[in-house]
């Protein structure tokens, strides 16, 4: 990261601009929908550099049915013996669809490559293959943002010790990503070639720094929303129909459901 560090955002402000970022989201899902464009966001960057939190905010009020996440685990035995980018291809968005990328292809040119997932030869073939690919998603109409989170090395690992900490959030952790603190020069030379062969005039890089998590998260929604040329769709007119009269229906009695008991009322009582 360059320049001086910036402030740490506080929060009234961050979740006051937070929330109006997201009600423009919202107009952009409907624009979505309504014009039947196909929405693809890439998020990447290093372990903890705020990719989920920023995946989270961006989806919290949309329609799942319109823009769904796509998080995909390690390929399958028969996986592996497809073409690189085919099960990929099977999670790309219809028309009037949003799919967020919770890492992406991109796999193959960072913790695969580094890591020793892939053979040299797959890796080359990746950088030679990828411009290619992402252009045909551009010729064919799909609008494609990428986005890198870039963190530093001590804010990752101070992130990294609260998540040990944290038995809310350990789970986040794998031997994998504490491994990665060993390999941080080779995931930025990585990094740094894939930037080299994929950062296209179709499909370019956009560089989020995000040792401020709230600042980050804000940057990237305000910077997506101002790429695509989205408009507010007026919303179908609505009306609140009248609850018709009785016709004599009785609920049965309490006694013959089995009821969740009221465990809000003990957490009450425990405040009191």
């Amino acid at each position: 990261m360059s320049g001086k560090k910036a402030a740490a955002l506080p929060r009234k402000a961050y979740e006051k601009e937070l929330l109006r970022l997201q009600t423009e989201l919202v107009k952009l899902q409907e624009w979505v929908r309504a014009s039947g464009t196909r929405l693809v966001i890439v998020f990447e960057g290093r372990d903890a550099a705020g990719k989920g939190g920023t995946i989270k905010r961006v989806a919290e009020h949309l329609n799942p049915r319109v823009a769904r996440i796509a998080a995909l685990p390690k390929p399958t035995e028969r996986e592996r013996t497809q073409w690189y980018f085919q099960r990929y291809v099977a999670h790309l968005p219809a028309a009037g669809e949003i799919v967020l990328f919770d890492r992406s292809w991109y796999n193959r040119a960072g913790v695969e490559h580094v890591m020793g997932f892939c053979t040299q030869e797959e890796h080359q073939l990746f950088l030679r293959q990828c411009p290619i690919f992402e252009r045909m998603l551009a010729e064919d109409g799909v609008l494609l943002r990428k986005y890198w989170f870039s963190v530093s090395d001590t804010e990752q690992q101070e992130r990294f010790r609260r998540r040990l900490e944290d038995p809310l959030r350990r789970w986040k952790l794998s031997p994998m990503d504490l491994e990665s603190i060993t390999h941080w020069e080779a995931y930025s030379r990585a990094k740094d070639e894939m930037m080299v062969h994929t950062d296209i005039t179709e499909a370019p890089w956009y560089v989020v720094e995000s040792d401020d998590k709230r600042r980050a998260r804000l940057n990237m929604i305000a910077h997506l929303l101002s790429s695509v040329p989205y408009h507010e769709v007026p919303p179908p007119v609505l009306e609140l129909p009248e609850r018709p009269a009785s016709t004599g229906y009785q609920r049965p009695p309490r006694d013959l459901r089995t009821y969740v008991a009221d465990h809000a009322a003990s957490a009450v009582a425990r405040e009191q």
